[in-house]
């Protein structure tokens, strides 16, 4: 494993993926104030197209309900074979008004369970988790979601008793973005349900060219910090962060139930023409004798 230092400079150095371009679009998305996290790990073999038809009809059924909470379907790139799917609310009352719709909707229900029949097949395991925003811990947050296409997604779990080490890291890291990199964006929530408590940070890329930035980013952040500025982040993450782990993940419209707005934005990606059949040559008729 990789020294502390290097798990969260290394993490930061790539949220400058993106620049102002994206910065000052119209049409920003700010992050969901509580976001469910759902995990599907897949059996092997079993992802690609056999998944993306089960997954569809979840995506038709809530689409004929008319069912007012969306949700992005994503699929890993690294780490083990699995999808996320993650769902935003502005409050855990949302969600528990969100999950009453669905109750009393009984042929919504009915056509979800059948589908969840057919979508368990191809799962070894499943599980989900409930996450609040954290704004002290975001930069830059707001972007226009619908034109993105990855999320490079970082796991902190942190050391039980250690959360001002965790804190002060942050801020440090922020300040030295504040003098270099202010472009640079990411959006940090806080495990609150489903396991011990821990920080997730998204962070948007529309291209995973905007990858090979990272050593640009690092020679800027370095100069920022300074000497004495990363010997005391070194000693920070030492002593607050148990482990980490980065992932990568693509967008998949084919298992993502999006609103209009998304579609508009980006019709070519989210909802995609269908493409025409092939013409079948006619079967020529043996020749009568």
């Amino acid at each position: 494993m990789r020294k502390s230092v290097g798990i969260l400079v290394g993490f930061f150095l790539v949220l400058v993926s993106l620049g102002t371009a994206v910065a000052q679009q119209p049409g920003l998305n700010q992050p969901p104030k509580v976001l469910l996290i759902i995990r599907e790990f897949l059996k092997p073999g079993k992802d690609g197209m056999p998944h993306e038809r089960t997954e569809s009809a979840f995506v038709q059924a809530l689409s004929r309900a008319k069912e007012p909470v969306h949700y992005l379907g994503m699929n890993s790139l690294s780490g083990k074979t699995r999808a996320l799917f993650l769902v935003p609310y502005d409050s855990f009352e949302a969600w528990e008004k969100d999950r009453r719709w669905v109750e009393h909707n009984p042929a919504l229900s009915a056509e979800l369970d059948r589908a969840t029949v057919v979508d368990g097949e191809l799962l070894e395991s499943v599980d989900q988790g409930a996450f609040t925003y954290s704004e002290e811990y975001s930069y830059h947050p707001a972007v226009n979601m619908a034109q993105m296409r990855y999320f490079e997604i970082e796991v902190f779990q942190t050391r039980p008793g250690h959360h001002a080490e965790w804190d002060e890291a942050v801020k440090l890291v922020k300040a030295a973005y504040d003098k270099a990199l202010p472009d640079a964006h990411w959006a940090t929530y806080q495990a609150i349900l489903g396991g011990r408590e821990r920080y997730i940070v998204f962070t948007p890329m529309k291209s995973l060219a905007e990858l090979d930035q990272e050593m640009t980013a690092n020679n800027s952040f370095m100069a920022a910090m300074g000497m004495d500025g990363m010997k005391r982040l070194e000693e920070l993450t030492a002593a607050g962060i148990e482990s980490t782990e980065t992932n990568l993940f693509a967008f998949n419209p084919k298992m993502s139930y999006i609103s209009e707005d998304w579609i508009k934005a980006d019709p070519a990606f989210w909802k995609p023409k269908a493409e025409p059949a092939a013409a079948k040559k006619p079967v020529e008729k043996p020749a009568a004798n």
